[in-house]
């Protein structure tokens, strides 16, 4: 089992910046590659972000250049600058686990960009 726990959400203006952190605990060792995404109400549940446990990071085109993850595989953070109203959502960690097929997933912690 793998438990995940973020923080870091909060309100903040457009153009403003914020850092929100994903502490892994449990079977860490299983885990092969960590995930951002985020859920705007009425839209589905979008990948904004990935890291391999060997390190490769990847990016939604929507918030590539903006969004940089770091911090390694048992705490990862997921820093956002020049937020927009459109990056309004519920930003969710997931853990996946190859040798499982197991997805695990944090309870979610809210974003709100105001105009």
């Amino acid at each position: 089992q793998v438990q995940l726990v973020e923080s870091g959400g909060g309100l903040v203006q457009a153009g403003g910046s914020r850092r929100l952190s994903c502490v892994a605990s449990g079977r860490i060792f299983t885990i092969n590659v960590m995930r951002w995404y985020r859920q705007a109400p009425g839209k589905p549940r979008e990948l904004v972000a990935s890291r391999t446990r060997a390190g490769g990071i990847n990016y939604a085109d929507s918030v590539e250049g903006r969004f940089t993850v770091s911090g390694n595989i048992d705490h990862m953070y997921l820093e956002m600058n020049n937020l927009k109203p459109e990056d309004t959502a519920v930003y969710y960690c997931n853990a996946f686990t190859i040798a499982q097929e197991q997805d695990y997933w944090g309870q979610g912690t809210q974003v709100t960009v105001s105009s």
